[in-house]
């Protein structure tokens, strides 16, 4: 495989790992290349990134290679996910926006628990839309991230408090459970 040819495996793999991101021992084993190869096709990336000023750059944070958003473009970030003509929540969004609501503090594992599905991207979305974010840290192995509800999600949906919320359904079997989640992320829908 040319370098140049690498170098465009990598930032494809870097994208498909987002905010995980993957070390140089795990890129060299997809790869099939030697960790002295990976390691200088990732380096060589992050100054090309560099040089040419692009909009996102390759970091390394705990020995993982990852892609992120230059800091000094964080205002127009912000902007564009307060923005009105910003788009409305995806279906995926809105249920993990609402697991979230109700349960706060909560881990991802625990969203993808009550949903079924990886809820990584709507978790990102979320957090990027400035209605979520991370609230700290639970006990236990790998100390994992909690999530919570911002001031902003308050004002998105024009609740003075989280007690404002629609009330959740009191007895739900196991034959109607889809309808009555479909009323409730209606109601949901309602007071966005």
């Amino acid at each position: 495989m040319i370098f140049r040819e690498l170098q465009a495996v990598i930032e494809g793999l870097l994208l498909v790992v987002g905010d995980e991101g993957i070390t140089i021992k795990q890129l060299a084993e997809v790869l099939e290349v030697d960790t002295s190869v990976a390691a200088e096709a990732v380096t060589s990336l992050q100054f090309k990134y560099e040089d040419e000023r692009k909009g996102i750059q390759i970091v390394e944070v705990a020995g993982a290679f990852r892609m992120t958003t230059r800091t000094e473009h964080a205002p127009y970030f912000k902007r564009l996910a307060t923005s009105p003509i910003q788009s409305q929540l995806s279906q995926a969004a809105l249920e993990t926006l609402a697991i979230i609501a109700y349960k706060q503090p909560i881990t991802r594992m625990e969203v993808e628990d009550v949903r079924g599905v990886k809820s990584e991207k709507a978790l990102q979305s979320l957090t990027a839309k400035l209605l979520i974010k991370e609230i700290g840290r639970a006990q236990g192995t790998g100390r994992p991230i909690l999530y919570g509800t911002t001031p902003f999600f308050l004002d998105h949906f024009g609740l003075k408090s989280l007690e404002e919320l629609p009330p959740l359904p009191d007895e739900v079997d196991d034959g109607s459970l889809e309808d009555e989640a479909d009323l409730f992320l209606q109601q949901f829908e309602e007071i966005q």
